[in-house]
């Protein structure tokens, strides 16, 4: 019948097209159903939360590795000495106009204070993980900066069958210097996901904080 009514009116019978307002719904319905189903696993149990101050030795004594899944801007700044890395988010490329306009908008509102890049979920994260660590039966103890995106990656991992997940609560932006000892790279490990104008702003904090401490 659409076939026969734009032959009949000679123009396409085209689709309402889709509001903005609809993909940012369904934007925030699958945010709201990953929280949901994080909440459930360290409800149940099924996920072990963990204090940066117990990591250590808890991947000590219980067999843990650490999962690192910051974006690779974060992970050159600090780590800690044997984590495994495989970033969550990626570096966005699109390059389109649609995409140089999200870069903009994302520069003007938080890439030009936090120093962070536009990202995009890294395709390939579960493949990544599965060649680094083949053993679905391994202890991974996912960690982030701040605790909200390794969140994500621990209901990811267990859809896909790792089962024995532990979550570094707070992520590595709660740890005290002596929580995590053996860090390699510029920056302290609480410190790296800080860049842009703020940066400076926390140097020039940490600076006002060493005088004090001299005078």
């Amino acid at each position: 019948m659409a076939v026969q009514l734009t032959h009949l009116y000679g123009t396409p019978i085209r689709q309402r097209p889709t509001s903005p307002l609809t993909g940012r719904r369904t934007a925030i319905s699958q945010v709201r159903a990953v929280a949901e189903n994080a909440q459930e696993l360290l409800k149940s149990g099924e996920v072990q939360a963990i204090r940066p101050k117990e990591a250590v030795t808890t991947i000590d004594s219980e067999g843990f590795r650490l999962l690192d899944i910051r974006p690779a801007w974060e992970w050159e700044k600090a780590r800690v000495r044997g984590s495994v890395h495989v970033p969550l988010f990626v570096k966005d490329e699109d390059n389109g106009p649609i995409g140089l306009l999200k870069k903009w908008v994302h520069f003007g509102y938080i890439g030009l204070w936090t120093g962070q890049y536009l990202t995009t979920l890294n395709p390939d994260f579960i493949r990544e993980v599965e060649a680094a660590v083949p053993d679905k039966n391994a202890k991974l103890l996912v960690a982030c900066g701040e605790g909200l995106r390794s969140l994500v990656a621990v209901v990811k991992l267990y859809k896909e069958g790792y089962k024995n997940l532990g979550w570094l609560a707070g992520g590595f932006n709660r740890a005290n210097e002596s929580d995590f000892p053996a860090v390699e790279g510029p920056e302290k490990l609480q410190y790296a996901t800080i860049g842009g104008v703020s940066y400076y702003f926390l140097q020039l904090l940490i600076l006002l904080q060493a005088v004090g401490k001299n005078s």
